[in-house]
């Protein structure tokens, strides 16, 4: 199992244009990928389940992957939240 903690950044949190491209980063790796925010847990893979947590900027969330690929899996998801500005 791979975990990470980030802060977000973006000034209107994660709404639905990068909910969806962490849903799609996630949905390219074959482990299993849990987004956390508050006391909620939901599939990465599942836009409905990120959009229904209505994370605000300032927000801590931790991403957990498990399976085969979770390192890079972990590692993409990572880039995504960097390369957006969305989290740090």
């Amino acid at each position: 199992m791979a975990k990470k903690t980030f802060t977000v950044i973006d000034e209107t949190g994660i709404h639905a244009r990068p909910a969806t491209l962490l849903v799609s980063t996630a949905s390219k790796f074959n482990s299993d990928v849990k987004l956390a925010y508050k006391e909620k847990e939901v599939n990465l893979k599942s836009i409905m389940g990120v959009m229904s947590l209505g994370i605000p900027k300032g927000a801590s969330i931790t991403i957990t992957t498990e399976g085969a690929d979770e390192e890079e899996a972990l590692k993409g998801l990572t880039d995504v939240l960097a390369k957006e500005g969305l989290a740090e």
